[in-house]
């Protein structure tokens, strides 16, 4: 299979080549903001050959972009707008009744902005081979800027093996960030193949706040990822955040800008250890089955006020694909299933009780079977359990509430 990843290569410009990678990106930018205009003016009823038609050859008449960069503001500015196409139906407009009390759910388009997308930060797009190019054996990058082409110095220390397996580099980004300049090259490479009839390993893993991680494989093992040292990071930020937001002196915002990269970089760096080190000890042939939690909110009956910034402050989306490309990597696989009932469900005679699970003690006892275990582990014996579903044939396995249930 092919898996495609994104690079971060770190630029070595001067300060004259620094200069011009300034006025690219905001000439880049500016265009993309003309170009947003158009296709909202137009109520979004464009295409690539409209595009060329009505509006190319006034921004070639009036900008120092050469011909390719300037039919690439259309293509960033047309992917910025199916992103949000897609979120804005990922996310419908509900509403509630007064009279009646019914809830109606609308599905939302782009129909629904009230003004262009804006872009805000400096950026340009590049071409593999036209805009940019790897030159003098790969140690130099040539880039096109206004008007000229110039060769940068850059990282190497990762884009080798690249060149090694045949890896296929997309269109990069040119960004600054920190002060510093990155091109964003996606790298899309063949991995090998997760094979069912191969597989050798199967690990439930069950995300929270107070386990980070709680995972439980085909031997019986069950390991835990404590985040009591996670959390306490966490409400230190919550607090330094407080504090800067009451000052709200300029010095203050710039503080609080520079507060939220780092807590960032920082929650990014935790999810690469616990994906790294999951994906290291099982190895490939592995089946990893984790919940959705794309809908899912976390109760908040037994919480504390203080605790509801707790509720929502990790990327639990950003753990699961760093899991997701590091098991492909290897060979492995990442089955995402329903997050229903596997937090009430008992894995030894599979009865439902909601009322099973103990939250403030954190202990799940069956009132059928006596079975008694931790409600996090509960849970990933459950993951482990659609797993094993999932390898028998069924391709979308979940747990489902009976009437046997439901009567008990």
């Amino acid at each position: 299979m092919q898996l495609t990843l994104t690079s971060k290569v770190r630029l070595y410009p001067t300060d004259e080549q620094a200069k011009q990678f300034g006025l690219v990106t905001r000439e880049y930018q500016r265009i993309c903001n003309l170009v947003s205009q158009w296709e909202f003016d137009k109520q979004f009823k464009v295409n690539q050959k409209i595009f060329q038609k009505e509006l190319y050859h006034q921004i070639r008449a009036e900008s120092n972009l050469n011909s390719l960069m300037v039919q690439s503001t259309y293509r960033t500015v047309e992917a910025r707008y199916r992103t949000v196409k897609q979120q804005l139906f990922q996310h419908p407009y509900r509403f509630q009744d007064k009279n009646t009390g019914k809830w109606y759910r609308f599905n939302r388009d782009l129909g629904w902005l009230r003004k262009p997308i804006k872009f805000s930060r400096p950026q340009a797009d590049y071409v593999r081979n036209l805009n940019y190019s790897f030159v003098k054996k790969g140690t130099l990058l040539s880039i096109n800027v206004l008007g000229a082409r110039i060769k940068v110095q850059y990282n190497s220390q990762y884009t080798q093996d690249w060149f090694s397996l045949n890896a296929k580099l997309g269109t990069a980004k040119l960004v600054q960030s920190c002060g510093h300049w990155f091109l964003h090259i996606p790298v899309t490479m063949n991995v090998p193949d997760w094979q069912k009839s191969s597989n050798q390993h199967i690990v439930g893993i069950d995300r929270g706040l107070r386990q980070i991680m709680t995972i439980y494989d085909e031997c019986g093992r069950t390991k835990f990822f404590n985040g009591k040292r996670l959390a306490y990071q966490r409400h230190k930020y919550a607090y330094l955040r407080q504090k800067l937001q009451a000052a709200g002196t300029k010095s203050a915002k710039r503080h609080l800008k520079r507060l939220g990269q780092r807590e960032n970089r920082w929650i990014s760096d935790v999810n690469h250890c616990l994906s790294k080190t999951l994906v290291d000890h099982y190895g490939p042939n592995t089946l990893y089955v984790i919940e959705n939690l794309q809908d899912v909110t976390f109760e908040r009956k037994y919480s504390k006020k203080s605790a509801t910034h707790d509720l929502h402050s990790w990327s639990f989306f950003d753990l699961a694909n760093k899991l997701a490309y590091k098991a492909h990597l290897q060979g492995a696989e990442v089955l995402t299933v329903s997050a229903a009932y596997t937090s009430q469900r008992c894995p030894r005679c599979g009865q439902i009780r909601k009322d099973s699970r103990a939250r403030r003690k954190h202990q799940y006892r069956c009132p059928y079977c006596g079975f008694i275990t931790n409600d996090d582990r509960i849970a990933s014996m459950n993951l482990y359990d659609l797993g094993k579903q999932y390898l028998s044939g069924d391709e979308q396995p979940k747990f489902e509430l009976t009437r046997t249930n439901a009567n008990d």
